[in-house]
């Protein structure tokens, strides 16, 4: 510190009483003139003057002065990494606020219209967390409206009824690190039967009935693409969810060449018809394996070609109708039990036409009916025979966020309209998300969503709309709990392979999005000098590797929490 500032700084002029001295810029504050005009106001002034004010007016002016320079020195690191060539022929959104004061830190096409992909997720699970709360619970039943006499016969119809949970599979919760399954993905159907057994069930004298009607029948979004539905990113959406509504398909190489690959498929071997066209080819071939499923079928046809030596391939595909496969699958469970069943089996569905259209806005705080109906009169109440009911909600919450499920994520959206609007479609939950987004201060005229997971390429978003909300939900009661399901960097989750230096190891909770031509990633950070930052990084239409589009977000995200100059290493 020079002799003449230490003079400055023990001076104190009051800033109230000399308003003119202070409308001057920061930058003129350090510009050696104007320390001069300082040093010499301050000779007049300081036997009259209080000596207490200066000090904290000029560390609050250099503090500006120094983000000023950091700001300054991030943008041209931000622009410096998108000059290249290859990333000029996309389109780049992005928006960072800090968190303590709201300053907007940097900006480019922040109010631009963007394909979020799986950031779409942080809207969804944000408004179920604020409306239906971190403690709801699914409750999944097997009911009747029957009677069941004292030797074991069931007049009547029994009833397995889906309320949404998505976890009836062997996923092992709570979510720690990565994704974990146990050997027992039909478990939960399996204590529903034993449960069964147990009442002293033995005959059922009326049909087994899958009953998915608590949400509309609307297995698929608006805008999803067609060669999605085969696969587990695009598995249909059901009230009555087994096993994420998959199938895992195990292929190996048979013991000689030229012969068929071994199939193997689990949890039910039934439900699918194989068409098994792989051939066994020589040692250092390499493996080409194809599946299709045409829209509506059931057969799965599997072709090309496996190495004798190779390891084996798995894969996860979706159903056609996860009711009905429950249906199949619930009653194969109940006769292996002895548990005979003289009617047939089938499903019960709300068709989407039949529910009513009119609107709601919620925006009240949510008390959860844990996946129950409304109201019924006590002679219409069915006799519940067994039940299970699922972790709390924010366990889920975890899982979609984590690893983006997508299928959790679309039956949060239809949970959102049953439980907080009009009924359980997609319009119904939408319709809660925008009332929701315009109490969260989102403007309305900033998104326009079509599903829940952002598997749809109808969705828009700006960068802005996505830190508003993460600014919202940092400012409420649920915000901490919201902010511990996204991934962090360098830790788990979707960014678990990501920011793994040191600096920025755990100290980045975002969520990842992906479609082809679209790289996301948004959510909430601290830089080296501690300052909590909201963020979101939204590309568009690149046709490069997805890795290239990926480090290029990474180095972006690099030099806002570096907060200044690239540092050696």
């Amino acid at each position: 510190m020079s002799e003449t500032t230490g003079e400055i700084l023990e001076a104190g002029i009051n800033p109230l009483r000399q308003p003119k001295l202070f409308e001057l810029s920061p930058h003129l504050l350090l510009n050696s003139g104007f320390g001069f005009f300082i040093w010499k106001r301050y000779n007049q002034l300081a036997m009259r003057r209080n000596r207490h004010y200066l000090v904290p007016i000029l560390c609050l002016l250099l503090a500006a002065q120094l983000q000023a320079i950091s700001q300054k020195v991030t943008e041209k690191r931000i622009a410096t990494v998108l000059s290249q060539a290859d990333l000029t022929r996309g389109f780049w959104g992005i928006e960072v606020v800090s968190i303590s004061n709201g300053k907007t830190l940097y900006a480019q096409n922040a109010d631009k219209l963007f394909t979020p992909a799986s950031n779409t997720k942080l809207f969804t699970t944000a408004a179920a967390l604020a409306l239906i709360g971190p403690d709801y619970n699914f409750r999944t039943t097997v009911e009747t409206n029957g009677t069941l006499d004292k030797h074991g016969r069931l007049i009547g119809d029994l009833v397995l009824v889906g309320r949404g949970d998505p976890n009836l599979s062997g996923r092992e919760l709570p979510y720690l690190l990565r994704t974990e399954r146990n050997d027992h993905p039909i478990q939960v159907l399996e204590q529903l039967a034993d449960e069964l057994v147990q009442k002293g069930v033995k005959y059922v004298d009326g049909d087994l009935i899958a009953d998915d009607s608590y949400f509309a029948f609307e297995r698929y979004g608006e805008g999803w693409s067609q060669d999605d539905l085969v696969w587990a990113d695009g598995a249909p959406v059901s009230a009555l969810t087994i096993n994420d509504n998959v199938i895992f398909v195990n292929i190996l190489p048979a013991d000689r060449v030229g012969e068929r690959a071994f199939v193997h498929i689990t949890p039910f071997a039934d439900y699918y018809r194989i068409d098994n066209r792989i051939i066994t080819t020589p040692v250092g071939t390499v493996r080409k394996i194809f599946i299709n499923r045409e829209p509506g079928s059931t057969v799965l046809t599997l072709w090309g070609n496996t190495p004798l030596d190779d390891a084996g391939a798995n894969e996860a595909l979706a159903l056609e109708d996860p009711a009905e496969f429950a249906a199949a699958l619930f009653r194969q469970l109940l006769e292996k039990r002895g548990i005979v069943i003289y009617g047939r089996q089938h499903t019960r569905h709300t068709e989407l036409a039949s529910i009513s259209t009119f609107t709601v806005t919620a925006i009240a705080p949510s008390i959860s009916r844990g996946g129950d109906e409304p109201s019924r009169s006590l002679q219409n109440q069915p006799l519940v025979l067994a039940s299970y009911e699922s972790k709390p909600l924010i366990e889920d919450v975890r899982v979609i966020n984590k690893v983006s499920q997508n299928l959790h994520a679309e039956i949060l959206l239809r949970l959102l309209g049953r439980e907080k609007g009009t009924a359980g479609t997609v319009e119904g939950g939408l319709e809660v998300l925008r009332g929701f987004l315009s109490q969260a201060g989102v403007p309305a005229d900033h998104y326009a969503f079509y599903d829940g997971s952002g598997l749809s390429r109808q969705n828009l978003v700006t960068p802005h709309a996505v830190v508003q909300l993460l600014r919202y939900a940092d400012s409420q009661p649920w915000g901490r709990s919201f902010r511990d399901t996204l991934p962090v960097g360098g830790v788990d989750g979707s960014l678990s392979d990501r920011f793994k230096n040191v600096t920025e190891q755990g100290h980045i909770y975002a969520k990842t999005g992906s479609l082809g031509g679209v790289k996301s990633l948004s959510g909430y950070a601290t830089t080296e000098h501690g300052d909590r930052i909201a963020f979101s990084i939204l590309s568009n239409n690149f046709n490069l590797p997805n890795k290239r589009v990926t480090d290029t977000i990474d180095a972006i995200l690099e030099a806002i929490v570096e907060d200044g100059p690239s540092r050696k290493k």
